[in-house]
């Protein structure tokens, strides 16, 4: 039952009319902001500064996919680079994420490239981190090849990679080798066939397992791995915590990632226990796919999203 809701959420995730719909309903529009900091810069400015005061670093979204003009790529990265002056100039500890194809990525290459490699280069200038977020199965080659291409100049960029691809472990074992391997672990929340992904959830758990006991392996510590734990998993947590106990690493030589909005208590709980913790803020008007894949992730946020409309 569970994979049929999920396999609904992200097709409706991509439905204009759906999202026509929620945009113009008022108390889905007042759920959304359980998981999106606000539509204005300055409402994410003061959710990171809330969340440093407690403790939490932050990685600012900027919510954007799949723009159609070059125009729309070049206003999505000033907009980027207008965030990281602002967020160096309040003092806050917080990086920034980027999609590819908020960026241009479907325009060409070279399109994603130049409005990448200029928010690179402003985080750089503000020693701040831009982390490339991963999109569906079909961008996987060239999100690698670009981050790739952006860690011959720069070390302040990390990208993300997905438990669920069979292809993953792979893909870190290469870029361990390379020594570029600042990754984030996330178990991955698109649609994709079994052809090329698990499906089960209790495998895609595993295969979770199976990448950070790749990328603590002395060998890949050697060459500089950093893993982002990105799950509000509870098996996942122990799991991270009773490994990298055994290993002997520090709890302040990885960190644990979560979404606004989602298992606060356990974000403050970790932090309290000398854990780091990132908190990923997402805001902007275009809030709709990036909601409703948080939908589909998890059934308690679906109940939560449910039981918000029937009250409010």
């Amino acid at each position: 039952m569970y994979s049929v809701v999920r396999r609904l959420l992200l097709t409706l995730s991509r439905s204009a009319r759906a999202q026509s719909f929620v945009l113009h309903f008022p108390p889905a529009r007042r759920v959304a902001r359980r998981f999106v900091a606000g539509e204005t810069l300055e409402d994410a400015l003061e959710v990171i500064a809330r969340l440093n005061a407690q403790g939490m670093a932050a990685t600012l979204d900027h919510l954007g996919e799949n723009v159609t003009t070059p125009e729309e790529a070049e206003e999505a990265a000033q907009a980027y680079v207008d965030a990281l002056e602002a967020i160096h100039a309040r003092g806050l500890d917080s990086g920034v994420s980027v999609k590819l194809t908020h960026l241009g990525l479907d325009l060409g290459e070279d399109v994603a490239y130049e409005n990448l490699r200029r928010i690179v280069a402003k985080a750089a200038e503000v020693e701040r981190f831009v982390r490339i977020d991963m999109e569906s199965s079909a961008y996987t080659d060239i999100t690698l090849a670009l981050y790739r291409r952006l860690r011959r100049e720069f070390d302040n960029v990390g990208t993300v990679v997905q438990a669920y691809l069979y292809r993953t472990p792979q893909d870190v074992a290469q870029l361990i080798e390379e020594g570029i391997a600042n990754l984030r672990l996330v178990k991955g929340a698109y649609d994709e066939p079994p052809s090329i992904a698990i499906q089960q959830r209790e495998r895609i758990r595993e295969a979770f397992f199976a990448l950070l006991r790749q990328m603590w392996a002395p060998e890949a510590r050697a060459r500089g791995s950093f893993a982002a734990i990105g799950s509000h998993d509870e098996a996942i947590i122990q799991y991270a915590i009773a490994l990298a106990r055994r290993l002997d690493l520090s709890p302040r030589e990885y960190e644990f990632q979560f979404l606004y909005g989602i298992r606060r208590d356990r974000a403050e709980t970790l932090v309290r226990d000398g854990y780091r913790m990132r908190i990923y803020v997402p805001f902007g008007s275009q809030w709709y796919p990036y909601f409703m894949r948080r939908l589909a992730e998890r059934p308690a946020n679906l109940l939560f999203f449910l039981r918000a409309l029937v009250g409010g």
